[in-house]
């Protein structure tokens, strides 16, 4: 049994093999779009591995083999050697789990290759941090020594990230979102492209429509000169991705032709993280969807009128779910006490109480609606947002952690609100010259990005033309036009699909 794959335009094996990354990965080659080499560690080793703690009977090997035909594609030598060569060590379960399971960036850079990197590059601070980035994640990941020898740290990684299905934020969000426990996880092994090499470089998530109002609108966050975690973390201030076109437009013209390729592929939106390296650019993930409620009943209606679907695949894409988030409310700002302004990052209104850990909010929610307020967020932090009914970070942008995993459970939230400190010894948040204890009620908009003290009641924006089209093609499949609520008019049309 083969169970190690090549990302290559001929692999044939399906996500549940794959995982949705690994299977993304393969889609991207076969259009054409640069992916870095690289293989899959399939979900069967991982369900193998996670029944007896140890890799299936020839794993070794394979892995082995495929370590020697990446080199062979890549002309470079893992670990050692004039030119070496490093790789990034990623999770991908079938159903995209953001941020719940472990990652290990420039694995390989032991003592020798970060040497060989510096001279190769002629830049001995570009490889020592790199390293520094690789001892880090290894460390998070593994919780063991660093070994300094290439193909044991990429053991030592692919049993972390196996072992990472089972860690408790992942458990916690597969429950959530009602997902098996079962499938396991693929691991994604693939040359590692630098972001961080030079000033023609960096790296940033991109959607090919607004994944908060459905706009047919490149929308996404940029870092220059970082690496994929930096945006994804939330601990940098990020830059919107309009400023690629003005910094390397000519990478800028690639992207948007190759979202739109992605686009007529799964006839839906979609987004993708990507790498630029001196210039060039890669594609390290692809996922259809992704959207808000308005966003996706706006999407639906705009690819019937540009004929990528049919109404009846449109009502299929929206669910009930979705339309109890498309009228969306708004803070009364008129006279409220504003305490601060962020970028929204999941559209509408929630009031409770400020906890500044997750610890605290998950504590807190027994007693009432909390609003978790935090720098940023990361998987760890995944019972303290699933108990909150909104989020603030003081830093992140629009596709960090806590943007992506708030828009997935519908929490309304607000990134980036710079000038506001959580102070999570002392117990409040500080804006400006003002200290807000915990447990304070405030409120937050995260269309708009404000967050006011108290509750000073919201307005419910009307529904717009899209959803009224919407409904009116549920109306003709269900064939009833009786006055009913919008969840039971689109309800009644998918019981006839």
């Amino acid at each position: 049994m083969n169970r190690i794959h090549p990302l290559a335009a001929g692999t044939g094996a399906s996500a549940d093999v794959l995982g949705g990354k690994g299977h993304g990965l393969v889609v991207l080659r076969r259009l054409g779009l640069p992916v870095p080499a690289g293989f899959v560690i399939d979900t069967r080793a991982c369900r193998a591995f996670l029944g007896d703690g140890r890799f299936p009977e020839g794993l070794d090997a394979e892995l082995a083999a495929a370590v020697r035909a990446l080199e062979a594609a890549t002309g470079r030598c893992f670990g050692t050697g004039e030119r070496p060569l490093a790789v990034s060590v990623r999770s991908g379960a079938a159903v995209s789990m953001p941020g719940m399971m472990s990652t290990v960036l420039n694995l390989g850079l032991t003592t020798e290759a970060t040497s060989a990197l510096a001279a190769e590059t002629g830049d001995p601070a570009f490889a020592d941090e790199t390293r520094r980035r690789f001892l880090g994640s290894f460390a998070a990941a593994a919780g063991t020594a660093v070994p300094d020898d290439a193909m044991s740290q990429l053991r030592a990684a692919v049993k972390a990230v196996f072992s990472s299905w089972s860690s408790p934020r992942a458990t916690t969000y597969r429950e959530l979102h009602g997902l098996s426990h079962e499938p396991g996880t693929a691991v994604v092994v693939q040359e590692m492209v630098f972001g961080n090499r030079d000033e023609r470089s960096g790296t940033g998530v991109a959607f090919s429509r607004d994944p908060t109002t459905g706009a047919r609108t490149p929308f996404g966050d940029i870092l220059f000169r970082r690496q994929g975690e930096d945006v994804v973390s939330g601990h940098a201030t990020t830059r919107p991705l309009s400023d690629l076109a003005d910094r390397e437009p000519a990478i800028w013209e690639r992207l948007l032709s190759a979202l739109a390729r992605i686009e007529r592929h799964y006839r839906d939106a979609c987004h993708v993280e990507f790498t630029f390296e001196a210039g060039r650019l890669w594609f390290l993930q692809v996922r259809p969807g992704g959207l808000t409620g308005r966003a996706a009943v706006r999407t639906a209606v705009d690819l019937v009128d540009e004929r990528l679907i049919d109404r009846r695949t449109a009502l299929r894409r929206v669910s009930p779910l979705h339309l109890r988030d498309v009228r969306t409310p708004r803070i009364r700002l008129g006279g409220a006490d504003l305490l601060t302004r962020g970028r929204g990052a999941c559209p509408g209104v929630a009031s409770g109480r400020i906890a500044v850990t997750a610890d605290r909010a998950a504590r807190m929610a027994a007693d009432g609606p909390v609003i978790l307020v935090r720098p940023v967020t990361s998987p760890l932090d995944m019972h303290g947002l699933a108990a909150a009914t909104g989020l603030v970070t003081s830093r992140g942008g629009t596709t960090s952690h806590a943007a992506v995993v708030a828009r997935a459970m519908g929490r309304p939230a607000v990134v980036d609100a710079a000038d506001l400190t959580v102070d999570a010894a002392a117990g409040c948040v500080r804006v400006g010259g003002r200290v807000i204890p915990e447990g304070t009620p405030i409120t937050v908009d995260g269309s708009g990005g404000e967050v006011v003290l108290g509750n000073p009641g919201i307005a419910t924006t009307p529904a717009d033309g899209h959803l009224h089209r919407l409904l009116d093609w549920a109306d003709e499949v269900s064939g009833d036009r009786s006055p009913r609520s919008d969840q039971e008019r689109l309800g009644a049309a998918h019981a006839h699909l």
